[in-house]
């Protein structure tokens, strides 16, 4: 534990806590009746009243628009069903300022509700509602589904050889064994869009406002640190208990059920109904997740001329207008090459904290430290950007020159999910392999390399594929650490929206496609090497 402790200690404690010194003790002493009165202020009440309002509202939505998949995606077997699956992940990976994007194309100015019907909806809360669903949705699709998959089926065939009718049978038997994973895919969702960001500044405009998009404008606009940090106590002790609800509800769904294999309860479509029910499913997996990528590409070929390569072509030289210090194709390669590195980092650490947890003499401290691992991704990221560049500016952790100050922001992001894509499979090893390996006078570095690595080195390239994919479209910290002269593709994406121009509004377009393009990639990869019990939490 020792080196991921000193690594969330450095790089999210310190730069959290110093963020909110700064900002509760502007003159040495501490100020808190300022938190008071920030609490009471008119505007700041509409923004966590939003907040809250539309966190429940996508969580709500979402549930509804998703647990259809989750049972065809757990219970049916159907031609192309692997790469349905890593398509529906796709919006998950992808940059949230990229899904505002997305929609931005679909249903803002000129976009193609605009064209078809003159019906635009980036003006209304509907657009970042649909917007959270299309981000979300693998998250209830995985989550759920993942278990539902598991779960024997004769359960409640059983029920209904008694009498039950098919209502009740679900009800008393497969719904109570699903609820810890529902409840724990609505919390996850729900901590999602209570801390959104990228989709809020581009659908929300002025209009509408969230905690984490409050929290950027008072810290990089107005340069009000004192608003910002109670902000990021209010933030910080919403995700502290929504995580702690999420922490209780994995495990119960852990120790409460007996499993099966999950090749053994997927089948053909039967009857109209299922038939029915698979249809409507694809039908809405093709409108709401596949027509807005399908637009968002389509966006990036059509110029005022036709299609074309125009845009592509434009992203090798530099404007005239100043956008950028570098061509924003170079954008790419500093992306690739930061997720690179931040996947190695992520792995690492997120490796260790895994081995540590499934260690049965693990006390009770160690396991709480489960929980906090999932912290970094409900607390702000502004937080953490801006935290970043006032704490790493001194020896010996002057990193503010440095370019490993970006894949350290983006690592933070990525060792969760190593850690709960590697944890249910290091938990699964029988430990007397371990002790065999001991006893026969293996060292336990040795016994690690011949008994854990094969058998998890499938879920340990899962880990690094998700790791990498999160990291490529980190926008919330970034924005803040990136140098101009080294923007990364969401970074690029922002600042090209930023800006006034069908050119500049093509090249987001193209810069867009191309980062989709490699989350897609990267994803249909991870399908194949994955396997349902190698599967983890995502």
């Amino acid at each position: 534990m020792a080196l991921p402790v000193a690594f969330f200690g450095v790089f999210f404690a310190w730069p959290v806590v110093s963020i909110v010194d700064r900002g509760l003790r502007p003159a040495g002493a501490w100020d808190l009746g300022r938190v008071g009165a920030t609490l009471s202020r008119p505007d700041i009440l509409d923004v966590l009243g939003f907040t809250v309002w539309q966190a429940l509202a996508s969580t709500g939505l979402t549930l509804l628009v998703a647990l259809p998949g989750a049972y065809v995606f757990a219970r049916f077997d159907f031609p192309g069903k692997s790469v349905l699956r890593a398509v529906v992940t796709v919006p998950f990976v992808l940059p949230t300022v990229l899904v505002g994007t997305a929609f931005l194309a679909l249903v803002g100015r000129n976009g193609l509700t605009d064209e078809l019907w003159g019906l635009r909806l980036d003006t209304s809360v509907w657009a970042i509602l649909l917007a959270h669903v299309f981000f979300n949705y693998a998250v209830v699709v995985r989550t759920v589904g993942g278990l539902w998959s598991q779960l024997d089926p004769r359960q409640e065939e059983a029920a209904r050889v008694l009498g039950a009718s098919r209502w009740t049978a679900w009800r008393t038997v497969t719904l109570p064994a699903l609820a810890p994973a529902v409840a724990a895919a609505a919390l996850m969702v729900f901590l999602f869009t209570f801390t959104s960001f990228g989709v809020v500044q581009i659908l929300g405009g002025d209009a509408y406002t969230t905690l984490e998009a409050e929290i950027y404008r008072q810290t990089a606009r107005l340069l009000d640190l004192q608003t910002a940090a109670v902000l990021t106590l209010v933030q910080f002790a919403a995700v502290g208990a929504i995580l702690g609800v999420h922490a209780w509800t994995v495990r119960r769904r852990e120790t409460a059920l007996r499993l099966v294999a999950p090749e053994s309860t997927a089948r053909r479509p039967r009857g109209a109904g299922q038939w029915a029910l698979l249809t409507g499913v694809l039908v809405s997996v093709a409108l709401l997740i596949l027509l807005p990528l399908g637009v968002l590409v389509e966006r990036s070929f059509a110029g005022p001329d036709g299609y074309g390569l125009r845009y592509y072509r434009a992203l090798g030289s530099l404007d005239e207008a100043g956008t950028f210090l570098v061509p924003p194709l170079e954008a790419i390669g500093n992306s690739l090459r930061y997720a690179v590195a931040a996947t190695a980092i992520a792995v690492v650490i997120g490796g260790l904290a895994a081995a540590a947890l499934t260690r049965r003499r693990a006390g009770r401290l160690v396991r709480g430290f489960d929980a906090l691992l999932m912290l970094p991704l409900g607390v702000s990221a502004v937080t953490v950007g801006f935290g970043f560049l006032i704490t790493l500016d001194e020896p010996p952790f002057d990193l503010r020159a440095s370019w490993i100050l970006v894949p350290l922001a983006q690592a933070l992001v990525g060792v969760p999910f190593v850690v709960r894509t590697m944890l249910p499979v290091l938990r699964a090893v029988d430990e007397r392999l371990r002790e065999a390996a001991a006893v026969l006078g293996a060292s336990p570095w040795r016994a690690w390399r011949e008994v854990d690595l094969p058998l998890v080195r499938r879920a340990l390239l899962i880990a690094a594929g998700f790791a990498f994919a999160v990291s490529l479209g980190e926008f919330g910290a970034t924005v803040f650490i990136a140098r101009p002269e080294s923007p990364t593709l969401p970074v690029a994406v922002a600042r090209l929206l930023g800006r006034p121009g069908e050119l500049n509004y093509g090249q987001a377009m193209a810069l867009s496609t191309i980062l989709m393009v490699v989350c897609a990639v990267s994803l249909l990869l991870l399908e194949r090497l994955r396997t349902d019990r190698t599967s983890g939490e995502f």
